[in-house]
């Protein structure tokens, strides 16, 4: 059923549309977005945490049992018709968590986590009266129960308040993304003495080495204010987002590998600053000289750090981060450049790669393969997907990305200031794994990365080939970013090097390039007063990479799975010539935004979902046209 409702169905006269899928809060983490309906009911209809709680207990392991909490799980769903509020449905569903949660205490927990990131957002009045209805009708019920309150990815914000009222046992707080956050509380006239807090120092998102020194001073800060026994060290959030185990690597550059730490390491980082806080720390304080030491090599590393690439951001100006002319002006020249039909067709790049595709590149990482038989193999492959292409009749073609092997990972490989683990991946999706690059330094590219088979590809067919590119917020996104000079800087850098791959896939016949920038709705933060800075600088950082090209030359960007209504106007700012956007899992629901808002440059509706097994009809892809052409039209 999971997967039916994940990825849709087509079996036995069964035809089912996969649900929509979008990222959770600002990770990369995707998940199915829960449908509710007026009349919903709400079942208990998994075991898996009761079994696993009680799987820890056989082996004499008494854990606290973590569940998103009530509010949360409803924000994120969406209604799936008019007529209500999906927070309606809280009465209707806190009875279900009422079983869990009797359940597992009849079992013997004496915490449950409630993950309620929800507080990091700008809540109404109505969803803060939903968090004080939950939480009093929680405790109302089980007064034995601790109740420790999660909010992570922000501070509590305007939510403090309600927060600190709440009869919970502990609250916990992000004091990575959000450090200040400790004083509001600590001074708060709602701060109960006896509330006990969680403090989040360790990163539970990023892969660098704690700052023993600085976490330290935190919780010490803390405890002068609250009884220590009061107080937890904590990972800022669910370790979900890190990969298991920096011991498992041994081929990274020792230097680098210094600075680093996975999930276990994390776990150790929480162990030793719990011990470095005791007055009988000596065995541990051969631990504090060495964090302090690492922290320390970061400041002055030659790896880190390159002279010409901060001369080169140094020197950027407003002219790098616009096109030679307006819109209206290049769409004349590329028309006339193009020869494209109404209602162009093309596809958003990749093709899949067969399990014969990935062995080929397996043997040649090896030294199986030469790189002359790889280099055959790859292009036989290009060949191949370019003919059937054109057999088909697309407008627009690409080369099928058989030579790479993630989106990110591939341009990161070829770029300065990156590096890579052999087992640092963590979950995307369902059973999809990633395994993000290692940004770590100031970034630059040496030799050109995809001109070689975007040209050969061109050279084999008279129709437009795109050249594929990943853009430089997306990239930044989906990396481990180093955490020691602001992002905006990191990505301009990288927006640096992908300019100069775009003016070098222009020189070699390229007509038409896609600057992929799937990530720039995740990397909004979660809080609206915040955007706004945000959007400048990864804007700027797009046109920086896409403006050093001729009128003639037609920029593509493409997103996918994201809500993006609210941040139209900055999507327009971006100036590229076309955008094309996954559309077909909300049944166009994601352009109803154009009908408000005129997007000046042309649009690609997708209308078929390529993370789908299901074939859709002919009928469905003609609704969908016609829909896309009716706001348009």
């Amino acid at each position: 059923m999971y997967f039916a409702m994940a990825r849709g169905l087509q079996k036995d006269n069964i035809d089912v549309t996969a649900m929509e899928m979008t990222k959770w809060f600002d990770t990369n983490y995707h998940y199915i977005v829960p449908e509710f309906e007026k009349e919903q009911t709400f079942h208990f209809f998994s075991n898996k945490i009761i079994e696993e709680y009680k799987e820890a207990l056989t082996l004499g392991i008494k854990t606290k049992p973590v569940l998103i909490g009530p509010v949360t799980f409803l924000l994120q769903g969406k209604e799936k018709e008019s007529g209500f509020h999906r927070l309606d449905l809280l009465d209707k569903l806190l009875p279900v968590y009422f079983e869990v949660i009797e359940r597992l205490e009849n079992l013997g927990a004496e915490y449950i986590q409630f993950d309620e990131p929800c507080l990091a957002l700008n809540l109404s009045e109505k969803e803060q009266q939903a968090i004080t209805k939950t939480y009093n009708k929680i405790a109302k019920k089980f007064p034995a129960l601790k109740v420790f309150l999660a909010n992570y990815f922000d501070c509590y914000g305007e939510n403090l308040n309600i927060a600190l009222q709440l009869p919970v046992d502990t609250l916990h707080l992000d004091l990575v993304r959000c450090p200040l956050q400790l004083n509001d509380i600590l001074e708060s006239e709602h701060f109960n003495p006896k509330t006990k807090l969680s403090l989040g120092v360790v990163d539970g998102r990023n892969i660098w080495k704690n700052d023993f020194e600085a976490s330290i001073k935190i919780i010490e800060k803390a405890s002068k204010k609250l009884d220590p026994e009061n107080l937890w060290i904590a990972s800022s959030c669910s370790l979900l987002h890190t990969p298991y185990d920096l011991d498992l690597e041994t081929t990274l550059e020792p230097e680098i590998k210094q600075w680093l730490a996975f999930t276990k390491q994390k776990i150790e980082e929480i162990v030793a600053l719990k011990h470095l806080l005791k007055a009988d720390n000596d065995g541990y304080l051969h631990l504090f000289e060495e964090n302090k030491l690492a922290n320390l090599t970061k400041k002055s590393s030659k790896l880190i750090h390159n002279d010409s690439v901060k001369t080169r951001i140094s020197n950027l100006k407003s002219s790098d981060s616009h096109r030679e002319s307006t819109f209206s002006t290049r769409q004349v020249l590329q028309k006339q450049a193009l020869h494209l039909p109404l209602f162009p067709t093309t596809t958003i790049g990749s093709f899949p790669q067969t399990k014969e595709v990935r062995s080929w590149r397996l043997k040649f990482k090896k030294g199986i393969l030469s790189q002359q038989e790889y280099n055959t193999l790859i292009a036989k492959e290009i060949e191949d997907s370019i003919r059937f292409q054109e057999e088909i009749g697309l407008d627009v073609l690409v080369h099928g990305e058989f030579e790479r092997n993630d989106m990110v990972e591939y341009f990161g490989e070829k770029l300065n200031g990156f590096a890579f683990s052999s087992y640092g991946w963590v979950q995307s999706y369902g059973s999809r794994c990633v395994k993000p690059p290692i940004l770590f330094g100031d970034v630059s590219r040496e030799n050109p990365m995809t001109v070689k088979w975007s040209e050969y590809a061109q050279s084999l067919t008279d129709i437009p080939v795109k050249g594929m590119l990943t853009g430089p917020v997306t990239i930044l996104q989906w990396s481990f970013v180093r955490n020691d000079q602001p992002r905006d800087v990191t990505c301009n850098q990288i927006a640096l090097a992908i300019r100069d791959e775009v003016t070098d896939l222009e020189k070699a016949g390229l007509k038409i390039i896609q600057i992929d920038e799937p990530a720039i709705r995740e990397g909004l933060p979660l809080r609206e007063e915040e955007w706004k800075n945000y959007l400048n600088w990864a804007v700027k950082a797009f046109r920086i990479s896409a403006s050093g090209v001729q009128n003639q030359t037609q920029i593509h960007t493409h997103m996918c799975y994201s809500e993006f209504n609210d941040i139209i106007a900055s999507i327009s700012d971006m100036d590229a010539d076309v955008i094309t956007i996954e559309t077909s899992r909300s049944e166009m629901e994601l352009l109803d935004v154009f009908v408000d808002f005129k997007y000046p440059n042309e649009i690609g509706p997708g209308v078929y979902d390529i993370h789908s097994p299901r074939v859709p009809s002919l009928e469905e892809i003609e609704n969908l046209l016609t829909k896309a052409k009716n706001v348009f039209t």
